[in-house]
Parts: structure tokens; sequence; C-alpha cells
């Protein structure tokens, strides 16, 4: 996951402004109604429920926009359209692998904007499997490290399971097999720890290292494909350097 807290800083950085446009907003309810509808209504028992509540409350999601999200998750609420969980597998400039994880009330709507982006950038759609075989699913965390122990924290992790924990630019980073999902977030939540972002995710199992002007190239693809209301995340092999990172918000 090299790279990706310094993604992960940007997008930071650009949440105040997604949520003036509502955008955060609905990939938060969106992502709660799909948590509730696979888990349960109950966050004190669905994880990826409290997780998204989570997410929510941090964004200064209100609590009717909360509350209606689950009811629709559930199936309480009938008002809206259903929406249904795609994913879509393509390639950035450079041979980039991305996999695509969209959240859509319109599938080809979703499928013609994520092609378009990918041909505005030189990217390309791939067929279904022509790029997953290089990504596994994982269980992933990540949040800032502040003032907790690193030790401490690594021992925990790897009691929970884990099977990686890096420590880079005070940013903590886990990931773990998808069936220790729950025991992690237990045992980060017994130490009072809440995390930025966790989920599962589609990690690579090798990385793509570029120049810097090549990847920021690629980076321009990934943020324009996040921006799409459709999309709830992006997944890649590009190994993010804190130089494509810099060269990107200058």
């Amino acid at each position: 996951m090299s790279g990706h807290s310094h993604w992960a800083t940007i997008r930071r950085k650009k949440g105040a402004a997604d949520a003036r446009r509502g955008q955060v907003f609905t990939k938060l309810a969106k992502e709660i109604v799909l948590a509730a509808r696979n888990g349960g209504g109950d966050p004190s028992t669905n994880v990826s429920l409290q997780l998204a509540i989570d997410r929510a409350r941090a964004q200064n999601m209100p609590k009717d926009n909360i509350e209606r999200a689950i009811r629709r998750g559930i199936g309480d609420d009938k008002e809206g359209t259903t929406i249904e969980e795609i994913n879509y597998e393509g390639y950035a400039p450079h041979g980039v692998a991305m996999m695509i994880a969209c959240v859509t009330d319109n599938r080809n709507r979703t499928v013609a904007d994520v092609r378009h982006i990918l041909n505005r950038y030189g990217g390309s759609l791939a067929e279904a499997g022509a790029v997953s075989w290089q990504f596994a699913r994982k269980s992933y965390f990540s949040f800032p490290l502040e003032e907790n122990d690193p030790d401490k924290i690594f021992e925990l992790a790897v009691e929970a399971g884990a099977d990686d924990v890096t420590f880079e630019d005070e940013q903590v980073e886990i990931v773990g097999a998808v069936d220790v999902f729950k025991s992690i977030s237990d045992i980060l939540h017994e130490a009072d720890i809440v995390p930025e972002d966790a989920g599962l995710r589609m990690v690579p199992s090798i990385m793509m290292d570029l120049d810097t002007s090549d990847a920021v190239r690629v980076l321009r693809v990934i943020e324009a494909m996040e921006e799409l209301d459709d999309v709830q995340n992006v997944f890649h092999n590009l190994n993010i350097s804190e130089e494509a990172v810099a060269a990107l918000e200058s």
C-alpha cells in the first residue's frame, strides 16, 4: 500500500470542497445504504455500518441523512431507486492497472462515465478478469499515529491477525485477510482508535514505479475518476512517490 497515505492526504484536503458540492454526502449515503443492506441496520453488530456512520459524522453529515440511508438499506424506506455495486477493470496510461468500485442506480450511465474518463486521459476499459488477477481483497485500516505508541499498535494489530503494519509520515496502515476485518476493528475500538479509512480494499500484488511526470499523469486519471459520483473507490498498482504528490499539488 506504499504511497496510499500520501494520496489520502490530498483527498482529505479536498474533502471540504467536495462536501460543499454535496459529493461526499452522496457517496457516504451510498456506503451506509450498502453496509445496512449487507449487514443489518444495527451498528453495534455491523462493523461496516458503524465505520460508515463514523465517516459520515466526521464530514458533518446531518443525522437525518444518516438515518434515512440506514432505513433505505434495510428496506424500510422505499423512496428512491435501487442501487447496486459494480466493479470495472481498466488501465491508466503506462499500463497502470485499475480496479474501479462503483455504486450506482444506472449502470449504463456509470460505465459511460468511467469509459469517458479513461479514454480522455489515455487509458482504456478492460474486460472482466483482465486486471483483477493482479489484486487480492484485503482488510485495510488507516489512521494518524498521533500520541499512540507504534509498538503497542503493532502488537495489537498482529494479535488481531494483521498481515502487515506500516508507519509512514505519521500515518498508520494495517492490512490483513478479509476474515480478520472485525477482529482488527474491534481491537482498535477497544484502544479508542477511530480509523480515518477502513474497509475491504483491492491490494495489488506488484506495484509499478513511474517517473514523476508519468506518475502525475496517472494521478490525474485517478483524481478525475474519484470525482465521479458513482465511483466509491479506485484501486491501482501505482507506487505513489512524494515527488509525484508534490508535483500534482503544484
